[in-house]
């Protein structure tokens, strides 16, 4: 079984996000989405939040998972048994960060390889930094993710 690692923090989970991994499931037997934390980035939501938003928005599909995870991301996979990583792109300044990951992943964890999916154009610009400032301001991010997390960021900001 060719199991695939699409790790990221998804704060929030865009639509963006639900697109590669419903395209990586047609591509793979079984995807792990591997929600994690980043030191640099300030969190809107918990670990727990990111990873209900997930289960509630794939859970049409078939063979996915969704779990949190710390530390080393090929340590991870090892332990999962996953031998490919996804990977978004949106532009190619995208690309220049994510292909020296890959190739420091790849020296770290011979096993593991990276796939990078291309972003479908109709979110080429959508991250979700650009959401969470948008709805912190007011703006309606109906559109950029999907209907639950868009009740859960509602929720979120009324409570501060």
């Amino acid at each position: 079984m060719k199991l695939a690692i699409y790790p990221g923090t998804f704060d929030p989970v865009t639509n963006g996000h639900l697109d590669i991994v419903e395209r990586a499931a047609q591509l793979f037997d079984a995807v792990t989405i591997a929600v994690t934390t980043n030191p640099a980035k300030n969190p809107l939501f918990t670990v727990t939040e990111r990873i209900a938003m997930f289960r509630e928005a794939t859970g049409h599909l078939p063979r996915i998972e969704v779990e949190s995870f710390s530390g080393l991301l090929v340590e991870y996979a090892a332990a999962r048994g996953a031998s490919v990583m996804i990977r978004g792109l949106r532009a190619i300044s995208d690309f220049e960060y994510e292909f020296q990951m890959a190739l420091i992943n790849r020296k770290i964890s011979r096993g593991l390889d990276t796939v990078f999916l291309m972003a479908s154009e109709k979110y080429t610009y959508l991250n979700s930094t650009i959401v969470k400032e948008v709805a912190r301001l007011g703006g309606d991010v109906s559109c950029f993710v999907p209907a639950s997390v868009n009740e859960r960021i509602r929720q979120k900001l009324a409570q501060s």
